[in-house]
């Protein structure tokens, strides 16, 4: 953002000091804790003194990219994911201490999704501090196929999710999803619905007719071979097995893969698929620029973020019917199709054929320019920060 652009504290006001809460950091590149990072950056811009706690530890180079948030990592035993593969830090009583010890010195606490642990301990420390909380609200119900792991999450949400979600001074929803999952809640206030934001700065359809063939030779894609490509993280709900079954049947198609986790795409030794780590910014968008299609076969989330990333590089996106109807104005350029991550190969089936029909309309740049259009007029983070913001302060 420009400096002219820059937001400052209401005149004769002390900045608000922000207490910001998420499971992990955004180097593990989830959705979640991206969400949490542009907020961070955006808020900072407009005059909250904010400090971010979560699990893991705080790379450096992301402090200095932002100094005026400050990172505080949490101790947290990760013994959930090694186990059940479910992303669910466990704080470490040292953790505990750490978040009453910031809610303490803070003038609101925000927490992302009340089901983390984060979450849980945050509205504790605000209720015994007696500072305003804000619930952020990303996901409704993941449908594991494990039944265990169904009837937990249902049940975590029934006792810990709704109860801080009902007591919650305001809960904001980042998808009409997740906000009708949670429909029956009897609300302290009647929460809002804020969509998240994308930088069409960085995320946005080629330039040229060159672009996509230099990003594809600088990714190591091949040429003349339709890309369809997946980011996010490699587990379950992400519909991983899904994917995996595609990426046998459809051996014609090159699959891109960017993220990482626990189910693994290089594991599967196929000779069309290709796994990349570590990318952000633009090296993503790069990635998304030089594939046809982004496919998502996921449940249980609201609108994911690469979605909007997705529409803005002006891809054609098909991901699970649920996802497609969580914004309404968005349904006419998402692809939506029925997921059943218990029987993923009449899925892979279904997403094989509108695939084949996605590549045989050959997108023109026509339709990457209004895809990119919606994404840039109703996607934008400088307005969903400043709606953010504005709650926070009334708050205060």
């Amino acid at each position: 953002m420009a400096p002219g652009l820059m937001h400052t504290p209401e005149a004769g006001g002390q900045p608000i000091r922000l207490l910001m809460l998420s499971h992990y950091f955004d180097e593990r590149r989830g959705g979640i804790e991206q969400v949490a990072a542009a907020l961070a950056s955006e808020l900072s811009l407009r005059g909250f003194r904010l400090t971010w706690c979560a699990a893991g530890a705080s790379e450096s180079q992301s402090q200095a990219a932002n100094p005026e948030c400050h990172r505080v990592p949490l101790a947290a035993s990760n013994i959930a994911e090694t186990l059940l593969q479910v992303p669910y830090p466990l704080l470490l009583p040292s953790a505990w201490c750490g978040i009453f010890k910031q809610a303490k010195v803070s003038d609101v606490v925000m927490a992302h999704d009340a089901l983390y642990m984060t979450s849980l301990v945050g509205y504790l420390a605000a209720r015994f501090y007696r500072r305003p909380f804000v619930a952020v609200q990303h996901v409704g119900v993941v449908p594991y196929q494990n039944r265990f792991l169904r009837g937990l999450m249902a049940a975590a949400n029934r006792i810990a999710a709704v109860p801080v979600l009902r007591c919650a001074d305001r809960v904001i929803f980042i998808s009409e999803l997740t906000m009708r999952h949670f429909a029956r809640v009897r609300w302290r206030r009647p929460p809002t619905l804020i969509f998240n934001g994308v930088d069409t700065d960085i995320f946005s359809p080629v330039a040229n007719g060159t672009d996509p063939r230099s990003a594809r030779e600088t990714l190591g894609l091949p040429f003349g071979v339709p890309v369809a490509l997946f980011v996010g993280r490699f587990v379950e709900k992400k519909g991983l097995q899904v994917l995996e079954r595609l990426a046998r049947r459809c051996g014609d198609v090159f699959f891109a893969f960017a993220g990482e986790g626990a189910l693994d795409p290089v594991n599967w030794g196929l000779p069309n698929v290709r796994v990349y780590r570590s990318l952000s910014g633009t090296g993503l968008a790069a990635l998304y620029r030089a594939s046809d299609l982004l496919l998502l076969p996921s449940v249980g989330e609201g609108l994911p973020l690469v979605v909007q990333e997705g529409l803005a590089c002006g891809l054609t996106v098909i991901c699970g019917a649920d996802t497609a109807r969580a914004d309404s104005r968005a349904e006419a350029f998402i692809r939506g199709i029925a997921v059943d991550l218990e029987n993923p190969d009449q899925t892979a089936r279904r997403f094989s054929e509108e695939m084949t029909r996605a590549f045989a309309e050959h997108g023109s740049e026509v339709e990457r320019a209004r895809r990119f259009e919606f994404a840039k007029n109703n996607y934008s983070w400088r307005a969903s920060a400043a709606t953010y913001a504005s709650i926070l302060r009334s708050l205060c």
